[in-house]
């Protein structure tokens, strides 16, 4: 998925982006916590909360509350 729109925003849903990250935080029962990776997931540079800008914590919450709503999760059974 190279996009994805939530609530009528379009979002970056790159893997490793801060839509992405919020998803898969929602997908495996982990609590929020804002951040992305520069490139691909665990390929490059993290980015923290304190480092992320006011769209990008909004695109991590986006996609959190996205998998939230349409989402599945985890089934550790």
């Amino acid at each position: 998925m190279e996009n994805a729109t939530f609530n009528g925003k379009v979002y970056d849903a790159r893997h490793g982006g801060a839509f992405d990250r919020g998803s898969a935080d929602s997908y495996y029962h982990r609590d929020r916590r804002p951040h992305y990776f520069v490139g691909a997931t665990h390929h490059g540079a993290e980015v923290k909360q304190g480092l992320m800008s006011k769209e990008e914590i909004e695109a991590y919450n986006a996609g959190y509350d996205f998998n939230e709503q349409f989402g599945d999760k985890k089934d550790w059974g």
